[in-house]
């Protein structure tokens, strides 16, 4: 290309059509700069044509082009104020470097400059950010209300998303950002199992207020034995690390009477139980989970409980407890497993009367009832994380202390099979101590720990 005077001027000898003669030359079309282009930031070394133009409609160039077969490098560049050509395809458009321009006529220019490496389009899936809980929840009972599919994972939501949405508030002293999506109380359908939970949760709740006025260091004492058979020996060893982990085996005889002393605690047969925890596991802080922190502390801890239209949508599939549904024992507990609570019931106040049922019964229940939420609500709002477990799991000191090690919750979400929840020597695990002493004497079997390779793997 040469340049001679008022501009460079090109002289077309092999267009088809142009032949021997000179284009009209555009004022639309200006000199251009070597900038690179910011959205390509890898160059090569090969030299290409850079041609901007301002008006590409009434530039002479760019009409041969789009008249006979662009070679332009993506159609994309139409749309833009720079397009790119390379220097053998002009060359061929263009003819050789000679020519006599005009006189009195403006030009415009063609410059060589090293032009962007074109880039592949990535192949693999893109990064997408986590949504909202709130966005989940919409997406799975709001798109699909009637056909939602609980075996099949959601993925876990961003707390820093959850945050974003309107009407989110900060859980006290908490990081966490929760939403209610239901109503708590008012405005909300009542089922026949929602009144009779919440008649019987303020019965208990009001015969313990009674507790002053009955103590005796007697009925306190076998208040706190009960305690520890039916929430130490019933909940957290047999309903929990046996029966939902799997965590280690017993004798038949031993499984079904530590299984017992979990009825004793009022909290649901066998099956249920342990058919919901499941869940909570396989949809840990997602919709799905049946008591999330991310729908506020009090649905975590009991509100769930009082609304059974909203929890069954989420745990309503038994078939994840098919190893225990076969055996006859769990079976006659999930049938009648409210003649048992009431028969417990009865008992204590036939044998010790109105003083024996307030704390043996009410007080004791109330307890072990607020210890438990407390995994489910305090253990997933309060404390701090060792292991990378992708939900909102916490370790927090008083409720081990309270839950009998439960309280080492990210220890127990990162590794749900392990019969040990306090990991570290200083992290007091009274369950364990129980399963470890069973192990001492044979009685129990297949205790299952987490390796070091495992722990180093998903330790923060």
């Amino acid at each position: 290309w040469r340049e001679y005077g008022d501009g460079p001027r090109v002289r077309n000898t092999r267009h088809p059509i142009q032949r021997n003669t000179f284009r009209p030359v555009s004022t639309s079309c200006t000199r251009t700069s070597a900038t690179p282009d910011p959205r390509r930031p890898e160059w090569e070394s090969l030299l290409r044509t850079h041609v901007e133009i301002r008006d590409w409609n009434t530039c002479p160039f760019m009409t041969g082009l789009a008249a006979h077969g662009s070679a332009l490098r993506g159609t994309h560049h139409f749309c833009s104020p720079s397009a790119r050509l390379s220097t053998r395809t002009s060359r061929a458009w263009h003819g050789p470097r000679r020519g006599t321009p005009r006189a009195g006529q403006r030009s415009w220019t063609v410059r060589s400059v090293a032009a962007p490496q074109e880039r592949e389009a990535p192949s693999g899936p893109q990064d997408i950010p986590p949504p909202s809980y709130n966005q989940l929840y919409t997406d799975v009972f709001t798109s699909a209300p009637t056909s939602i599919n609980t075996k099949r994972t959601l993925p876990k939501p961003s707390n820093e998303a959850q945050g974003l949405e309107q009407g989110s508030r900060q859980v006290l002293l908490s990081d966490v950002w929760a939403l209610p999506r239901t109503r708590w109380f008012s405005q909300r359908q009542w089922t026949s199992k929602d009144r009779t939970y919440a008649v019987f949760m303020i019965a208990m709740h009001g015969l313990a207020c009674l507790a002053p006025a009955t103590f005796t260091p007697q009925l306190a004492g076998g208040a706190f034995l009960m305690y520890l058979v039916s929430g130490l020996l019933g909940i957290t060893t047999s309903y929990h690390r046996q029966l939902s982990h799997r965590s280690f085996r017993t004798p038949k005889w031993l499984e079904h009477a530590l299984a017992y002393c979990g009825v004793l605690a009022i909290q649901g047969d066998p099956l249920e139980w342990v058919s919901c925890h499941r869940h909570h596991h396989l949809h840990c802080d997602t919709p799905l989970d049946p008591h999330s922190p991310y729908e506020g502390f009090w649905w975590s801890h009991m509100g769930w409980l009082l609304d059974d239209g909203a929890t069954q949508r989420r745990i309503a599939d038994r078939s994840n407890v098919a190893d225990m549904a076969d055996d006859p024992f769990y079976q006659h507990l999930a049938k009648h497993f409210g003649l048992h609570a009431t028969a417990q019931l009865a008992a204590l106040f036939a044998l010790g009367g109105l003083p024996a049922l307030v704390w043996v019964g009410a007080v004791r229940l109330v307890v072990v009832y607020h210890i438990t939420w407390f995994v489910n609500s305090a253990a997933h709002v309060w404390g701090s994380q060792s292991y990378r477990t992708g939900d909102l799991s916490r370790n927090n000191w008083w409720v081990g202390l309270l839950a009998f090690g439960e309280g080492w919750h990210n220890n127990h979400h990162a590794f749900e099979f392990s019969a040990r929840h306090g990991l570290e020597w200083w992290q007091i695990d009274a369950t364990w101590l129980v399963i470890r002493g069973l192990q001492s004497i044979g009685l129990a079997t297949n205790v299952k720990l987490p390796s070091e390779a495992q722990k180093a793997k998903l330790a923060l």
